[in-house]
């Protein structure tokens, strides 16, 4: 997995309106056209660190689709890249739901003609004390972020392996997905999501040798830490003293210092 972290001057903005008001550009490494003539389709990406890969890919010349299950979030996200000049479009759905996932997944490669990258960032957590976590709030959460990962790919197969709709008959595309750095030690309050992305990556690694191996897909996980300003951090600041121990540990990379997800959104590239 790739831990890639950048660090930044914090900036007070409220993470559940994560495209209102001015956004600073991370100056890229990259070629502004680097993904020109490649579609992407990107779960929970519309706020938070699924809005800043949407819009570095856009930014890149990629056409991006977004898919989540709040229209309105969606609705909103769509208008601020097309504002940039950006090829944006979004599809309402629930990555739980298979036949929402067939139905986006179908819906971005008619609009766009094909696609060359998944990008799984859709995610949910809270807080939670094993003892008070019942099996109901465990589920949802694998539900959503291990659960849902791969029923996006299973959706998406077809279209990524080599030789799929508009697609060479040698080249396959990119799946990539958004998993933590909590599993890879232990962390208080989260053993749910740890649980969860621990999935993501077995299912990365497995996708990444047997697809990769078949089908010519690419399958790339990316571990980031924590990331200013995002929904889970807001909630983070709610949580007693015992989550602050181990904090370094969370954050391999940035020496303490929470990441910004503009620098986070690069090392989709």
């Amino acid at each position: 997995m790739s831990h890639v972290g950048t660090s930044s001057s914090p900036r007070s903005r409220n993470a559940a309106d994560w495209t209102s008001g001015p956004r600073q550009a991370m100056e890229s490494p990259f070629r502004a056209d680097a993904l020109r003539g490649k579609a992407a389709l990107l779960t929970g990406g519309g706020s938070g660190i699924g809005f800043e890969i949407a819009t570095q890919l856009a930014r890149h010349c990629a056409k991006v689709a977004i898919m989540g299950r709040r229209r309105e979030v969606l609705d909103k996200a769509v208008a601020v890249l097309r504002s940039e000049g950006l090829n944006a479009v979004g599809f309402d759905g629930d990555v739980r739901k298979q036949e929402d996932a067939a139905r986006v997944v179908a819906a971005t490669v008619e609009h766009f003609g094909k696609l060359d990258i998944l990008v799984n960032g859709a995610a949910g957590n809270f807080l939670a004390s094993p003892e008070d976590l019942k099996p109901k709030g465990f589920r949802t959460v694998l539900d959503i972020d291990t659960v849902g990962t791969y029923t996006m790919c299973y959706e998406a197969l077809k279209y990524l392996k080599k030789g799929g709709p508009g697609r060479s008959p040698s080249s396959g595309g990119l799946i990539i997905n958004i998993s933590a750095t909590l599993q890879y030690t232990a962390a208080w309050y989260q053993i749910h999501l740890s649980a969860a992305k621990a999935g993501v990556d077995s299912i990365a690694r497995s996708l990444a040798l047997e697809w990769g191996t078949d089908y010519d897909i690419r399958v790339n996980g990316i571990a980031p830490g924590p990331i200013q300003d995002t929904a889970g951090i807001m909630k983070l600041k709610l949580a007693p003293e015992e989550m602050d121990k181990g904090k370094r540990e969370m954050m391999p990379l940035a020496w303490g210092e929470m990441g910004h997800s503009n620098g986070r959104s690069l090392s989709c590239f």
